[in-house]
């Protein structure tokens, strides 16, 4: 091979790379200008933008929260224990001291008294406070699910992981996680109280569930798991009606005293609280329910009397989409279950 002409094709060619140069012609570079189909070109870019077209900014969040979803769970690392930090006194794990931190296993027992305080460190899904007088068990830690049974006593969770991945028991009730902020107490006899500052949480037992916003609370009892919920600034009649009809007597008289009660004392934003009673009544209840419902907030075209009154649920979705607490499709998508690896 020639080569003096790799560098200089002016000179003599060389036999070996002008067979090749031949065999590869077609292949060479051209200096014409690709075409661009029109169909293909960039738009104008006002007709692109977000002011023009409103659902991009929906459809851009909705992409945003996939794409961090599928990335924590990408990285969601599993581990057999969750870290216990001392925060005041001396908690225990497993009746063991805790000097500053300490593993705390699956099946094992944190438990505070009345100087103690922990915290439970899971860095990948939120932070949760322990505080004194209480006593809590791991149940899980899988790739897609921490779930702990808070026995009795009181914690603080606030939750950045996707939804329904933090799970906490108690003896009443299942409180989901639907990303949030909130306190939940427990008492000796399996009564409760969830206070939800920010988000959601899904409170439930047995089929009977409470969709709980931020600004509200649920009570729950043993037995008949969690009641109605109810803004925490709702009118003390209001409320004390509402834990009549959800755990007093149950005979007709009183639960129709009760609803009276209910109906007379609700303001518009209790709203929310009668769309849940939709559910917990039947019959006459349920018709005096809707009607004083459909006063405080109009029902929109679609929804009927006759419908919410045979328990027509694609109609309850829509009445609770005009009460400005955002869709029932986002809540419903995270109904389902859990994920497992």
């Amino acid at each position: 091979m020639n080569d003096e002409y790799l560098w200089n094709p002016a000179g003599p060619p060389d036999p070996e790379v002008a067979r090749l140069e031949n065999l590869l012609r077609e292949f060479r570079a051209s200096e014409r200008p690709l075409p661009i189909l029109p169909e293909l070109s960039a738009p104008p870019r006002a007709a692109w933008s977000f002011a023009a077209r409103p659902w991009a900014r929906f459809a851009a969040a909705a992409i945003l929260l996939t794409i961090a979803t599928g990335t924590w769970f990408v990285f969601d690392s599993v581990q057999p224990f969750c870290e216990v930090q001392r925060l005041t006194g001396a908690p225990q794990v497993a009746s063991r001291g805790v000097r500053t931190t300490a593993r705390l296993l699956i099946g094992e027992w944190l438990e505070t008294d009345a100087n103690s305080k922990a915290r439970l460190n899971m860095n990948d899904v939120g932070d949760v406070v322990i505080d004194p007088n209480s006593k809590l068990q791991l149940l899980e830690t899988g790739a897609h699910r921490r779930r702990l049974l808070l026995d009795w006593g009181t914690l603080h969770a606030m939750i950045w992981a996707p939804p329904r991945v933090f799970v906490v028991d108690t003896p009443s009730a299942v409180a989901t996680d639907l990303g949030c902020q909130y306190t939940l107490h427990v008492d000796p006899s399996g009564s409760g109280e969830l206070h939800v500052t920010f988000g959601w949480v899904a409170f439930d037992s047995n089929g009977r569930e409470s969709f709980v916003p931020a600004g509200a609370m649920c009570l729950t009892r043993r037995g008949p798991g969690p009641g109605t919920p109810f803004y925490e600034n709702a009118p003390e009649q209001f409320r004390s009606a509402l834990e009549q009809l959800d755990f007093g007597p149950q005979e007709q008289a009183a639960r129709d005293a009760a609803l009276a009660t209910i109906l007379s004392s609700a303001r518009p934003q209790e709203s929310f609280t009668l769309w849940h009673l939709l559910d917990r009544t039947t019959g006459p209840e349920r018709a005096r329910v809707f009607d004083r419902l459909a006063q405080l907030t109009p029902p929109p075209s679609g929804v009927t009397r006759e419908g919410i009154l045979a328990g027509d649920r694609r109609m309850r979705d829509l009445l609770w989409d005009r009460l400005g607490l955002g869709d029932t499709s986002w809540w419903r998508f995270w109904e389902g279950p859990v994920p497992v690896r």
